[in-house]
């Protein structure tokens, strides 16, 4: 692959053989892993430090994105969304936007995102963007994820593209103006730091290889990169037999009503393209399960680099053979004033459900049974005033008993696989979150972990068993209000190949089962309960290797129907 421009001997000067190509794509790739350590090692919520709820990544001048941390699918995949809406805004070297306006760039509203033009030799010749979801953005809850919402200005503050820096100066009036609408400013003022710092810390970086290999040539591997991940991801969807797929699912409720909510899709396969078209989905709801198009576009990027070849470098170049539509008005191309918190989290998974449903049409032996299917976000959060800085009994960031804000995803069964079990509590499909490990939960909040366990029988049965999900136990010890947004607790994983279904998941409050969807004071001394669902169970369980199900009783992992005999 080559870039632009010859030299003075008529030469090619940018010329990139393949060596190059791969040392530069690896420093790219770096850069974006630098910026997400120090955004990680520079915030003060746990959501970000340790549950490392947030993304970075490079783009090129264009907005098209040349480089990605391994971080979130659905803040990375619409991240070229805030891109463009910066774009439109002129920005210039020194420069800062924010932004989570999911009708103009974002995805939901905690989710924030800073965009930093970077700048050689006075041009702009690309940007450093990271986005982090921060504890508390506003609302009518603490921690911005009422289950209950019918419109986005019930969800926190909605900020469209701004400077935040402009020309180098900090406009302390727009910071203003965010942390006086916030709970927990100090703490969102140190998450806000973290990622101002990480976005310069990709300019330093970006210089540095201008230094290394020159202008042009840096330049010219932004598009050989691109090219290189195109040519492969085309070459990737060729293997893939033509014809068009289709696949249906449902939500479990919006949060205003629990009746089903159906999803479907059509892909389509021709050569080297693919299209998905969401036509038939619901129209959009009354509650917050309404997904921007970003977060639809989002859930089909990484459900097609799932059953292409994982391997490609992740950029700009993986979505140009892949097209999406979805009806305007839709659940998953919503109009404003819409309530979306709910549909980043949750309608982005059923939306990888469908998609790789009907991409198993074409490739099963590339697409494995059905994951737990959910975030099952808990968030628990005090109406109390303070937070400005550190309170007695609180911590640097300003928590205290009085005020507090925590969030959490919950891991549960991952689906079972052609050749192998599914994993037990992990992260399945649209995040990719650690949790929030109990001695760090139990020292930022008022919280105590009464039990962290595995659902024993909960994977479904099958040649390969699913993944197993969790059961988490909070006492809260002060006043608080919790939200719960999560999905599988009518509908189970679904297993294939004749595996059977994983467990639905379950949420309790003081014992007392809960809506998938429900947002509710508590007392101090109250128990918070998430079963998280099982993943599917992939082949026949009569298939199942004796060896594999004597490990499964002596592990306590046997089916939902009780140990298979031999």
């Amino acid at each position: 692959m080559t870039g632009r421009g010859p030299d003075a001997d008529g030469g090619d000067a940018t010329a990139i053989d393949p060596v190059t190509l791969e040392v530069l794509r690896n420093q790219l790739e770096g850069v974006a892993e630098e910026m997400g350590t120090v955004l990680i090692r520079g915030a003060y919520s746990p959501n970000i430090t340790e549950r490392r709820d947030c993304s970075t990544a490079l783009f090129d001048a264009d907005g098209r994105m040349v480089a990605q941390a391994e971080h979130i699918p659905v803040h990375l995949g619409a991240m070229p969304e805030a891109v463009a809406a910066v774009r439109e805004r002129d920005p210039a070297p020194g420069d800062v936007f924010v932004l989570n306006d999911p009708f103009t760039g974002g995805t939901h509203l905690p989710d924030v995102t800073l965009v930093s033009p970077l700048a050689l030799d006075g041009d702009v010749v690309g940007f450093a963007v990271s986005r982090a979801h921060h504890a508390d953005v506003g609302g009518m809850t603490p921690g911005s994820m009422p289950a209950g919402a019918r419109e986005i200005y019930q969800e926190g503050l909605r900020i469209p593209p701004i400077r935040l820096v402009d020309g180098g100066d900090r406009v302390e009036d727009v910071f203003d103006l965010i942390f006086a609408n916030v709970r927990n400013p100090a703490e969102r003022r140190a998450d806000f730091e973290a990622q101002v710092a990480a976005n310069e810390r990709a300019g330093d970086r970006l210089r540095d290889l201008a230094a290394e290999h020159g202008r042009d040539r840096l330049e010219a591997a932004f598009d050989a990169v691109i090219d290189y991940s195109r040519e492969r991801t085309t070459g990737a969807i060729r293997e893939l037999p033509d014809g068009t797929y289709e696949a249906e699912d449902a939500l479990e409720g919006d949060g205003v009503t629990d009746a089903d909510i159906p999803i479907r899709t059509r892909v389509t396969v021709d050569g080297g393209s693919l299209a998905v078209d969401f036509a038939g989905s619901a129209d959009q709801v009354a509650g917050n399960c309404n997904a921007p198009f970003a977060v639809a576009k989002s859930a089909v990027y990484f459900a097609v680099r799932c059953v292409t070849d994982p391997s490609i470098p992740p950029n700009h170049g993986c979505y140009e053979p892949v097209s999406v539509s979805a009806p305007e008005g839709s659940i998953l191309n919503p109009e404003p004033p819409a309530a979306v918190v709910g549909g980043n989290v949750e309608t982005s998974q059923r939306a990888v459900d469908v998609v790789l449903a009907a991409l198993g049409e074409a490739a099963p032996d590339r697409v494995i049974a059905e994951g737990q299917g959910t975030m099952n976000n808990l968030t628990i959060g005090s109406r109390g005033g303070g937070g400005a800085g550190r309170g007695e009994g609180g911590d640097p960031a300003g928590n205290t008993r009085e005020s507090f804000t925590y969030y959490e995803t919950i891991g549960g069964g991952f689906g079972a696989r052609p050749d192998a079990d599914g994993m037990d509590g992990v992260q399945v499909g649209m995040t990719n979150t650690l949790n929030t490990p109990v001695e760090a939960l139990e020292a930022a909040y008022p919280l105590r972990v009464e039990r962290y366990a595995f659902r024993p029988g909960s994977g479904g049965d099958g040649r390969h068993r699913g993944g197993l999900g969790l059961e988490r136990t909070v006492r809260v010890e002060a006043a608080a209000t919790v939200s719960l947004l999560t999905e599988r607790r009518r509908h189970a994983p679904a297993g294939r190949e004749g595996g059977k279904s994983g467990a639905v998941g379950e949420n309790l409050i003081d014992g007392e089962p809960v809506p998938a969807k429900a947002t509710v004071d508590v007392d101090p001394g109250t128990t918070v309960t998430v079963r998280t669902p099982g993943g599917g169970g992939y082949g026949d369980p009569a298939e199942r290797d004796p060896a594999a199900r004597k490990r499964d009783r002596t592990d306590g992992k046997t089916t939902r129907d009780g140990p298979t005999e031999e």
